[in-house]
């Protein structure tokens, strides 16, 4: 499996020769720095931790500190780290966008945006109360949710209000529509889940993986 940090700028629509528009969105992916190579024999499996956006030293905490000057790697914002790697890479390698190709299916995983405490009909999709035949405060209410007698109790997992959003998703299967190199920038189709600015991983497909 091959990966990248990268971080969500947008989204916008690119187009073909022959004129048809495709919504695209669009990834800063590099420079990728390799800060730890993993393997077998010394800690038990294979993988390879890349450090993505540059910070100063003064913001970073004493252990993250401690691990980087281990490895003589540069203060960065977020680290990775890729199980079973599959590009031969070494501590201080970069790596950008050019590790995929045009027409490559990469999965995208990314927080949601948060949406703050909300009711059922907004959260769960409910349905609404009538608002005739003497229906009164019932308008988005989520109704009966447990019994009385037996069991007594509401039932675990029960659809309720509560806080929507800021949830780890991963977008499968979604095409690589161009790769700018000088950039640093990957077009990918469809959405990826959270706002502009946020983090976000683009490994390969796992259902498709990179030939």
């Amino acid at each position: 499996m091959i990966g990248l940090l990268g971080k969500k700028l947008g989204q916008t629509r690119v187009y073909d020769e022959n004129g048809a528009a495709t919504c695209v969105t669009v990834v800063l992916a590099g420079p990728n720095r390799v800060i730890q190579k993993k393997t077998e024999a010394i800690d038990g499996y294979n993988a390879v931790q890349l450090g993505f956006d540059d910070q100063k030293a003064s913001r970073i905490n004493k252990p993250q500190t401690g691990h980087l000057a281990k490895h003589k790697a540069e203060p960065v914002k977020r680290i990775k780290e890729f199980r079973d790697f599959t590009k031969d890479v070494n501590p201080g390698d970069v790596l950008g966008v050019d590790i995929f190709d045009q027409g490559d299916f990469v999965d995208a995983i990314g927080i949601t945006k948060g949406r703050g405490f909300q009711g059922a009909v907004k959260r769960h999709n409910f349905r609404k109360g009538r608002r005739t035949h003497g229906a009164k405060g019932f308008k988005r209410r989520t109704g009966s949710v447990g019994a009385c007698a037996w069991p007594g109790e509401v039932d675990k997992g029960k659809k309720m209000p509560g806080h929507m959003g800021q949830r780890r998703r991963t977008n499968q299967n979604l095409k690589v529509i161009q790769v700018r190199k000088d950039d640093n920038v990957l077009l990918i189709s469809g959405a990826i889940a959270g706002a502009a600015g946020d983090y976000v991983v683009i490994r390969e497909a796992l259902k498709r993986p990179k030939k």
